[in-house]
């Protein structure tokens, strides 16, 4: 099981990722929309704002999401942080049940281009 610490550092790194992203992938994230990630194992919520292809002001909270996120995600902390570094491929893990993606159609269209 990672520590918080290490699903913090794997947001960081996800956020690093994305401003270097070509133009696709940032054309995807240029949303600004509230984004939370229930990291089930650890039953802790984070939860920030994807600003054009950054994640700021995350903040943790114990249990489920207190409010709904207009991107909401549910893993395990491990499964966040082998996606950050890419020895899980989302889409598996998405069709496997292992990771819980809810947006709206626009965003989950537009979020398609990550996968």
């Amino acid at each position: 099981m990672a520590t918080l610490e290490q699903c913090r550092a794997a947001l960081d790194r996800l956020a690093e990722n994305l401003a270097e992203a070509d133009d696709d992938v940032r054309g995807a994230t240029a949303l600004e929309r509230s984004v939370s990630c229930h990291l089930t194992d650890l039953d802790t919520t984070l939860t920030g704002r994807l600003v054009h292809g950054r994640i700021e002001d995350v903040t943790a909270s114990a249990g489920p999401p207190a409010g709904r996120a207009q991107i909401r995600l549910a893993m395990t902390s491990d499964d966040l942080v082998s996606l950050v570094e890419g020895r899980l491929n989302f889409a598996r893990a998405w069709a496997r049940g292992r990771v819980k993606l809810e947006a709206g159609l626009r965003d989950l269209l537009r979020l398609r281009s990550l996968l």
